[in-house]
């Protein structure tokens, strides 16, 4: 008995240790980012490339390059000075989603009228910027390259990942937001 009593003692002191932290296995500083870098620019100059080659086989339209990274055409052009979209903004529309060889993803008829507060709902990043540009009634496509679009996660249902867009919109309405 005296013996399971030292030992349980013994137990007690040595068993009240503090934790030691643990050191990783491997030490990579920055690889990952670097590799991922890598990859992005490479994707994007293979996007940029394809879409440069589609607007080579329109010279018929003119195309703009924003400054946000993609490029678009006026089909509709408003020339007169009217309502530009702004925070907050009410903004009804039709669109049509295609992928860099003319398929149909999401037709106009399928996707409906859209209606939008601007930079206070989700939409992709380039579909947003492109409504900025774009006034009452215009039409516009919009080459988008697939940052600009959904990304690397798509849109978890037709769009895969890393896929450029064409995207056709027509702005039937902008609703100025009242600044009270």
């Amino acid at each position: 008995m005296k013996y399971i009593t030292l030992l349980l003692i013994a137990m007690m002191l040595f068993s009240c240790k503090t934790p030691e932290a643990r050191q990783p296995e491997s030490v990579k500083s920055g690889s990952f980012y670097k590799e991922s870098a890598e990859r992005n620019k490479k994707l994007n100059e293979r996007e940029r490339t394809k879409i440069e080659a589609i607007m080579a086989q329109n010279p018929e339209y003119d195309y703009v390059a924003s400054n946000s990274g993609f490029w678009y055409r006026y089909h509709t052009k408003v020339e007169i000075d009217t309502i530009a979209v702004g925070f907050g903004d009410v903004v009804n529309f039709n669109y049509e989603v295609k992928d860099l060889n003319g398929n149909t993803i999401y037709s106009e008829k399928e996707l409906g009228n859209q209606t939008y507060i601007m930079d206070q709902q989700e939409v992709f990043t380039g579909l947003r910027e492109g409504l900025k540009l774009m006034k009452p009634t215009e039409t516009v496509t919009f080459l988008f390259p697939s940052q600009k679009a959904y990304g690397y996660y798509g849109d978890k249902n037709r769009i895969g990942t890393n896929i450029p867009l064409i995207v056709k919109v027509t702005v039937n309405s902008i609703t100025q937001k009242n600044n009270n």
